[in-house]
């Protein structure tokens, strides 16, 4: 099974699997990318994978089912172009030999999905949307602190060599505010050098591991001392053993960062 990220608008990322003859892809926000790679790979669109309703993740879907006959599949409380086949925790996608289970994760949107394979050529995989990046989380437009942590729990508990797919290339960003936030973290300078020589390269950081994000995102590691003294020091209101506080003064901190 072969995993392509597809660039498309200025840092989105379209994630494809493909077995040489049959693709899915995740998030189509662009039509264009996709068909080119369709094209230039002799492949045929079985399936299209939506994890939220936002333009830039399901712009380009009904071009393609159009041009495919490709099923379409995304969350079941969300407004994503009809046809489709509405998903929930626990449900699955069965498709190129893969089972695909459906973990609700909201908080950057409320109906927020993400696809979760425990097997894929011996690691598992997470396409993640926009609820997790790669050194930070995506922001709350129509969820709760307390519903973004609890989906970031529930993503975090994969196992810790799960490739995660994250939908945009903000890696480089994400990792300028978690070292404000942990500048003593080891494993994060030794991760955004390499981020930073991949990026020189024009080259994506992505996929990522879960093993990693849990030792360098900080969105992840709102129990930490470290993390909870810098979130209390940018708000006083933060509570130590709260961990809902620390994630939304760590997110409303990032949302004003440069």
């Amino acid at each position: 099974m072969n995993l392509l990220a597809l660039p498309a608008f200025a840092d989105n990322y379209l994630w494809m699997l493909h077995d040489g003859h049959r693709a899915i892809v995740v998030d189509p926000g662009q039509a264009a990318p996709v068909a080119d790679a369709l094209r230039r790979l002799g492949l045929q669109l079985q399936a299209i994978l939506v994890t939220h309703h936002h333009a830039d993740h399901v712009g380009g879907v009904e071009a393609l089912r159009n041009a495919t006959g490709a099923s379409v599949h995304g969350p079941a409380r969300e407004s994503v172009p009809e046809p489709l086949v509405r998903l929930a925790q626990g449900d699955t996608v069965d498709v190129l030999g893969l089972r695909l289970e459906v973990i609700d994760v909201p908080g950057h949107t409320a109906g927020h999905i993400a696809y979760y394979c425990p097997q894929m050529d011996g690691a598992p995989l997470l396409f993640c949307g926009d609820t997790l990046f790669s050194g930070g989380c995506g922001r709350l437009f129509e969820g709760t602190p307390a519903q973004m942590l609890a989906s970031l729990d529930r993503l975090a508990a994969l196992p810790g060599n799960t490739l995660v797919c994250c939908a945009h290339e903000y890696t480089l960003s994400n990792l300028k505010f978690a070292t404000a936030v942990e500048p003593d973290n080891a494993a994060l300078r030794d991760y955004s050098r390499h981020c930073a020589a991949l990026r020189a390269q024009n080259r994506p950081t992505l996929p990522s591991r879960m093993e990693l994000e849990r030792e360098i995102n900080p969105f992840l590691r709102v129990r930490q001392a470290a993390v909870i003294r810098a979130a209390q020091g940018h708000d006083a209101q933060v509570q130590a053993d709260d961990a809902v506080t620390v994630l939304a003064a760590l997110r409303q901190w990032k949302n004003g960062f440069r």
